[in-house]
């Protein structure tokens, strides 16, 4: 009924307008006007049967009848029995339950703006010898194109003329950069970091590795089994026992007045009350931690989180390489070695280089201008630093460029380096003076949201990754992570999230932060993305977003999910049992309809006041 009442104007205008109605009724009746009292709320009656009808016509067409149905049932009879009243307090409290959901939040659309801007629009084609801008759509296989630094690849293609290094971190989710020269296959939304390099197309942007992601999370989105509210699951069993009770008091008595205020009494308020309150107290508590759950059904899919699948870059790891070792050759120090080479790297583009300089000013080095620079984009840099030539960078380019012999020692070091670092080589003078190795470090909280997720009751945790199998399972472990799906394509992704559904185990949550991981985070019960460093696709396919930087928020979601979805379920057997008592007295004639309805407003200010002891945490 919401999403029909939201084209109607509104939940939250119609509940405005039935308490307005029943007060206009409620002054015209005390100053003796009691028919025009009764056009009033025999107005308001049937203005919300209209939107009402529709909708519950709708679910029983889905043979999924809802907790309206019983409302529809009451209003209805009570407008046949001219009990104008009764029927318009059901008709408040059951526009009331609905402005409550609106206000929590459906389920945010998913309109993929970040994708769609992050997609290339324009690109630059070879047309004999000169360069003419054309619409990224209309590239074509074979056609020669230019890629300027800083632009993302439109198209799937071969580099022909060039070297480059390229960030993948968009698609594959891998944080340290590839290098890429003549012959070397790109695909399209990765990153250019280097200089201009000219590449022939091989598919159409429509049918590249971009596009056919953001299809992916298109299609997610639809295969997405409807989520059941917690509201319509009770409602299946109370819906037939209270027409059972109405039809027995009718029968019994031959009043049709006591099977109305049977109705009335049995209207879902706890229902269609407590779950909202305790939804939206959920939300709100949720924002409060730095976590933006867009919409109630993802609260309570939270509440029922069974399954948890990991992204590695970004979410269990930093996302941005740190120094893991620093080895210097002769007597440098190991801070000396940092120095010049942070100081070089100050004048470089490369994705590394802002690492080195950030971890050279954290330990307080003053680092000096570079002079006279030159950089070979993806391969290293070389200039002057007080008065000596550094050089850094790959350890073919230093011996191939500047003659520096590196000799066995230095290259069975930088052999070393483990799957998933990157080790920068380094020349003082045109003699070796070290290599530098970064990493991608695991979260400093990654362990603790681990152990809070198993603490909140979570009994299954994967690692879904597109990274290399060794640097996956090294990263699992760390984590406390035993099980392990490696080198996954976005389709892949999709597959494991698919293939944990149909276990039936409680619900699916996905956690990640990349484009890569948005076709995942449609697909899965609930998609959290770390949204703190802006919006990604991954934040506009995702149901809950962690606007601060720390994964351990994942833990305090399921947490307060499950508290939501217990206060929720208090209320409503509370409130269902003593709607349970009304019924009975009701069909033995000792509730009048209006006294009925009445009385379930003070069920509802009980049932209110339980939900919102979310709140509290």
């Amino acid at each position: 009924m919401s999403t029909l009442l939201t084209r109607l104007g509104g939940p939250r205008l119609l509940a405005s307008g039935a308490t307005i109605a029943i007060a206009i009724g409620g002054l015209l009746a005390l100053t003796d006007h009691p028919q025009a009292a009764d056009a009033v709320w025999a107005a308001l009656t049937a203005v919300i049967l209209v939107p009402l009808t529709i909708g519950v016509g709708r679910s029983l067409v889905r043979r999924d009848p809802g907790v309206d149905a019983i409302a529809l049932l009451a209003m209805a009879a009570a407008l046949a029995m001219g009990e104008y009243l009764a029927g318009a307090v059901v008709g408040l409290m059951l526009s009331g339950g609905n402005a409550l959901e609106d206000y929590a939040g459906s389920r945010a659309k998913r309109e993929l703006r970040s994708l769609l801007e992050h997609a290339p629009k324009r690109a630059r084609r070879y047309s004999g010898a000169d360069l003419e801008e054309i619409d990224a759509e209309l590239i074509k296989p074979g056609d020669r194109l230019m890629i300027r630094s800083g632009e993302v690849i439109p198209a799937d293609c071969l580099i022909t003329e060039g070297t480059t290094s390229i960030d993948e971190s968009a698609v594959t989710g891998e944080s340290l950069p590839a290098s890429a020269a003549k012959g070397s296959a790109l695909r399209s939304g990765t990153l250019n970091l280097g200089h201009s390099i000219d590449v022939v197309a091989e598919r159409s942007a429509a049918d590249s590795t971009y596009a056919g992601i953001v299809r992916l999370v298109r299609s997610a989105e639809r295969e997405r089994a409807p989520f059941v509210r917690l509201a319509d699951r009770y409602a299946v069993i109370f819906l037939p026992f209270t027409l059972i009770v109405a039809a027995a008091a009718w029968i019994g008595s031959g009043d049709q007045v006591r099977a109305l205020a049977v109705l009335v009494v049995a209207t879902p308020c706890p229902l269609i009350l407590a779950t909202p309150i305790a939804i939206i107290s959920g939300v709100s508590l949720a924002a409060r931690r730095g976590i933006v759950v867009k919409g109630g059904g993802a609260i309570e899919a939270l509440g029922e989180a069974q399954t948890v699948l990991l992204d590695k870059t970004g979410t269990l790891t930093a996302g941005k390489p740190q120094i893991s070792r620093l080895l210097p050759f002769a007597d440098l120090a190991p801070e000396r070695l940092l120095f010049y080479a942070a100081s070089i790297d100050q004048a470089s583009t490369h994705v590394l280089a802002e690492s080195l300089v950030s971890a050279a000013r954290l330990r307080g080095l003053n680092l000096e201008p570079p002079q006279a620079t030159f950089e070979d984009p993806g391969q290293g840099i070389d200039g002057t630093v007080g008065g000596r030539r550094v050089a850094l960078g790959r350890l073919t380019w230093l011996e191939s460029r500047l003659g520096v012999d590196f000799g066995e020692r230095s290259r069975r070091e930088i052999l070393r380096t483990p799957p998933g670092s990157a080790a920068v080589a380094v020349a003082i003078d045109g003699e070796p003076a070290g290599v530098i190795e970064l990493a991608d470090p695991l979260r400093e909280d990654a362990a603790a949201m681990i152990e809070g997720l198993r603490a909140a009751g979570v009994g299954r945790l994967l690692l879904v990754t597109g990274d290399d199998r060794r640097v996956a399972e090294g990263v699992a472990a760390a984590a406390g992570l035993t099980e392990v799906e490696a080198e996954c394509t976005p389709e892949r992704k999709l597959e494991v999230v698919a293939s944990e559904r149909d276990r039936g185990e409680g619900a699916v949550v996905m956690v990640g932060d990349g484009v890569n991981d948005a076709p995942a985070l449609a697909m899965a019960d609930v998609g959290i993305a770390m949204g703190a460093r802006g919006a990604t696709a991954a934040s506009e396919s995702a149901d809950a977003v962690l606007t601060i930087d720390r994964v351990d928020r994942v833990g305090d979601a399921i947490r307060i999910g499950r508290r939501s979805l217990r206060v929720a379920r208090q209320g409503i057997v509370a409130g269902m049992g003593l709607s349970g008592i009304a019924m009975g007295f009701a069909a033995f004639g000792f509730l009048t309809p209006v006294a009925g309805a009445l009385l379930q407003e003070v069920i509802d200010v009980g049932v209110i006041l339980n939900a919102l002891r979310v709140l509290r945490g």
